[in-house]
């Protein structure tokens, strides 16, 4: 085998197995927050990434417009 082989892992990842965590601790009754905050883990990093492309068109809108 090569040092270099691509490894592709199709993991749960971390974000998964904390929204796994918090489903099981809510549905035995061990914490008492609200579902959306329990789901919070799946739809964090699609705001923080929307947040990135934000950004980056505003720098993109500024640059192109000092030019």
């Amino acid at each position: 085998m090569n040092e270099l082989e691509n490894v592709n892992s199709h993991g749960i990842g971390f974000c998964g197995l904390l929204t796994i965590v918090f489903i099981a601790l809510k549905l035995l009754g061990k914490i008492n927050w609200s579902w959306w905050l329990v789901l919070a883990p799946l739809w964090v990093p699609v705001i923080v990434l929307l947040a990135i492309v934000l950004i980056g068109l505003i720098v993109m809108f500024i640059l192109k417009k000092n030019d």
